[in-house]
């Protein structure tokens, strides 16, 4: 079956797919919805409105070695598909991949969970990949069309590293770039402002000191460029401490998205090996962010990752899962509605109907 999907993915592109249907996940559960395609297999997902239509913007999941092993080798991601459709639970566009590995002048391998902006005219797609010393950057590449193709800059973002780079851009049209992950991420060897080899593969070791937080930095006008360097994006509970490495429901781990809603700056983010979508805000986009609760309970898969969008009103969950494939570095994207209590709570979603 995974072989069939997988094949059927190359004569997709550019088709129309529909949504799966809904199955059992075990145990008595079922998920809640559907993927958003079959095929390719699609993660990581990033959406946003761009002239009216929904843009997803993701990581194209492939055959890796066959072992899930870490940090992350099993994701061996070499192109970015884009998925669109004109409405939630409409028919979905599998556009042809609008960025490959060949053609950023930088990047050895793994163009891993990427994120998207408009301004000035012009599409960016933003991309984390590893350079030929292995070491994770984060490139730009421009585009006309939401859908691509976009050309890459010649260099990675100075000042910019680790995986899963995002754009918000606030109500005065000022755009900031945040990023960041532990363990196959690499932010834990950032930690003296230089990249460390020797620092290991997670922080995780350090149950009692402050965990490390995703980073945040203004882009300069261009959208190019850092305008400053990345500060933390720190994460504190209720009486403003900041959360501890061993926090593990709470703390981050990656996959950081930013959101404003009521006035107030929400910034989501993964826990990782406890597999919740948490968030916090505040009211600056530096933060410092006050934990509130879980966005999602864990999905099949180890991995979980996000984004939120306003579409005509209606705030919605882009996340994925391991639903069709059974393994964690074969995923699926879905949708989810998304609420809000009175005094800007997230209301938190399941992901099965249990």
């Amino acid at each position: 079956m995974r072989r069939l999907i997988v094949g059927l993915g190359l004569a997709m592109w550019a088709s129309t797919a529909p949504c799966a249907s809904a199955q059992t996940a075990g145990e008595g559960a079922v998920y809640r919805n559907a993927p958003l395609v079959t095929s390719p297999y699609f993660a990581d997902a990033a959406a946003y409105v761009f002239d009216g239509r929904i843009y997803v913007y993701g990581s194209h999941d492939i055959e890796g070695p066959a072992a899930d092993d870490q940090p992350g080798k099993g994701f061996v991601m070499r192109d970015y598909p884009i998925l669109s459709m004109d409405k939630i639970g409409g028919p979905v566009t599998v556009h042809p991949p609008s960025l490959k590995l060949e053609d950023v002048p930088w990047a050895d391998r793994q163009l891993w969970a990427p994120d998207a902006a408009f301004k000035n005219g012009r599409y960016y797609l933003y991309f984390p990949a590893k350079d030929e010393a292995g070491v994770f950057r984060i490139g730009v590449a421009t585009g006309d069309r939401p859908e691509g193709p976009f050309k890459a800059q010649p260099k990675p973002i100075d000042g910019a590293f680790s995986i899963d780079p995002t754009v918000f851009t606030d109500d005065d049209g000022q755009s900031y770039l945040y990023f960041g992950g532990i363990h196959g991420g690499q932010l834990q060897r950032w930690a003296t402002g230089r990249y460390d080899a020797s620092a290991g593969d997670t922080d995780l070791n350090q149950p009692l000191a402050p965990a490390l937080s995703p980073k945040v930095a203004r882009l300069t006008g261009d959208m190019l460029r850092l305008a400053e360097p990345a500060k933390d994006a720190l994460i504190v509970d209720a009486q403003g401490k900041p959360l501890l490495g061993g926090d593990l429901d709470r703390r981050f781990f990656e996959a950081v998205w930013m959101h404003k809603y009521g006035g107030l700056y929400y910034l989501s983010y993964s826990t990782g090996q406890t597999h919740f979508i948490n968030y916090a805000t505040a009211k600056s986009p530096y933060g410092p962010f006050t934990y509130r609760g879980h966005v999602l309970l864990p999905v099949k898969g180890w991995t979980t990752h996000h984004s939120i969008v306003e579409v005509k009103g209606r705030s919605y969950l882009f996340y994925h899962d391991a639903q069709l494939s059974g393994r964690t570095n074969l995923r699926n994207a879905k949708v989810a509605e998304l609420h809000y209590d009175p005094d800007g709570t997230i209301q938190t979603i399941d992901p099965f109907v249990r």
